[in-house]
């Protein structure tokens, strides 16, 4: 692969505010570099919904990753509703609902037991060094390859996450499914906040 030139974007703040900024920085890199895979985050579906208007699933391989059922509590089914997700499929995107490849039972073992596993260490600490969403790219590029949504491991895909709510981070990765983590590649920031 030839040298990459990219231009990088880092946001004063963290936020939803930053959303359409970085839907359209993400576009830019996707035509720029002839990616058809993008991959978003989205709790409630107003990222998703967004991301559907800048990407045509009929051009792109949209695929939308929500939260796992019962991630807030075990009183909370699902924070995205479901007749959105519904909606958004019916329009051709794909929707990925799945246990989060850095959380799962080492989450409950930090929040029931008080103790630290590896992998959510991990997290914590890309979390802190990087951004909230550059851990969420990272993590929702191994979920779409465990669930298959990715027809090629050897093309990079763009993620696009955020803090909290909304999008502030996009990043270009080599996917990589969780069996093989090692493997997976961030290659560039295309966004985040400082």
């Amino acid at each position: 692969m030839p040298d990459l030139k990219l231009e990088i974007t880092c946001f004063e703040k963290a936020g939803p505010h930053n959303t359409d900024a970085t839907l359209e920085i993400a576009k830019k890199h996707a035509d720029q570099l002839n990616i058809k895979d993008i991959v978003v985050a989205s709790t409630g579906g107003m990222v998703a919904e967004k991301a559907l208007n800048v990407f045509d699933p009929a051009k792109y391989n949209l695929i939308i990753v929500t939260h796992c059922y019962y991630f807030v509590n075990i009183k909370t089914r699902q924070e995205f509703d479901e007749t959105k997700m519904e909606q958004l499929r019916s329009k051709g995107a794909k929707i990925l609902t799945a246990t989060h490849a850095m959380s799962g039972i080492e989450r409950n073992i930090r929040t029931s037991l008080k103790q630290w596993c590896f992998v959510d260490l991990m997290a914590k600490y890309i979390r802190e060094q990087f951004s909230q969403g550059t851990k969420v790219c990272i993590e929702i590029a191994s979920m779409v390859a465990d669930a298959g949504l990715i027809p090629d491991l050897d093309r990079d895909i763009i993620c696009i996450a955020g803090t909290g709510r909304g999008a502030d981070t996009a990043c270009l990765i080599k996917p990589a499914p969780t069996s093989a983590f090692d493997k997976l590649r961030v290659k560039a920031i295309l966004a985040k906040p400082v």
